[in-house]
């Protein structure tokens, strides 16, 4: 494989390794341990994830997702949004665009280094999920915003054993077979919220997660703890805005927006894939 083009961005503390691939000049066979190989810390680029541009007939373009473990999955919130931005200042597509995904076709809008993206509705809510607490757990929900996540409520999550009861989640049966992601949330404020989560796929706490910042955002405003719109608070500190509206009993027009950072741009040399 030749030397390959990449920009490393980040969204509030979400790292990716993005790659135009709409000539298809990494194969299906290479994309695998293209991701396991560079996702690696310290011994090549490091990230959460990559992100792959391709053609779409419908779109402005497609993207495949893979976290760094390999797995492809259907959504990426915060990817979403860096997407975006990459897409726009390669000439893919104009600030306001649509994109193909696996979870649907995803619309964002570019303003800068601020990028909002209209995420999936979510669906699949339960609130009060039969699980045994633990003592510091308020409440137990779960929700799909895209991919699946559980929404605990604590105190105090800034001294939550995020990563332990994170990983618990993520493997237990009630979830079977795909697993889930786990945020743990602390209500702030009428319109703000606190939140960390443990990533599927990463298997580890990440500084943010935008489909978690949906979801969590989402079930506090069913259970009347906040209003929208709701500024969610990252591990990095950033802070994710989530707006929405209320139709009966479902959730339309569902935005996320936050800030993007470019990294660098740079070539991925062959030696890397070794």
């Amino acid at each position: 494989m030749k030397s390959i083009e990449f920009w490393k961005m980040q969204g509030s503390g979400n790292d990716f390794i993005l790659i135009d691939n709409r000539d298809q000049a990494i194969s299906e066979e290479e994309i695998s341990n293209l991701v396991l190989k560079t996702c690696r810390r310290r011994t090549s680029v490091g990230a959460d994830g990559v992100i792959f541009v391709i053609k779409s007939n419908k779109y402005d373009f497609a993207w495949r997702y893979f976290n760094a473990d390999g797995g492809e999955v259907e959504m990426c919130g915060n990817g979403s949004r860096c997407v975006c931005r990459f897409a726009y200042l390669k000439g893919i597509a104009g600030p306001r665009m649509t994109f193909e995904t696996l979870a649907g076709p995803v619309s964002g809008e570019v303003n800068g280094r601020l990028v909002k993206v209209l995420m999936p509705l979510p669906s699949q809510m339960r609130l009060d999920v039969a699980i045994e607490k633990d003592p510091g757990w308020e409440s137990v929900d779960f929700i799909n915003t895209g991919v699946p996540h559980v929404v605990v409520r604590v105190g105090d999550v800034d001294n939550h054993p995020v990563v332990e009861q994170g990983r618990a989640l993520r493997y237990h049966e009630q979830f079977a077979p795909e697993g889930t992601n786990a945020n743990f949330v602390q209500v702030l404020g009428p319109d703000q919220l606190a939140m960390r989560t443990y990533e599927r796929g990463v298997e580890d706490e990440t500084l943010a997660c935008g489909t978690g910042a949906v979801a969590s955002a989402i079930v506090s405003t069913e259970r009347g703890l906040v209003k929208p719109p709701v500024k969610v608070k990252t591990r990095s500190g950033e802070i994710l805005t989530i707006t929405f509206r209320k139709e009966g009993d479902r959730f339309r027009e569902v935005w996320m927006e936050g800030s993007t950072t470019i990294v660098y741009e740079a070539r991925l040399h062959e030696e890397a894939l070794e």
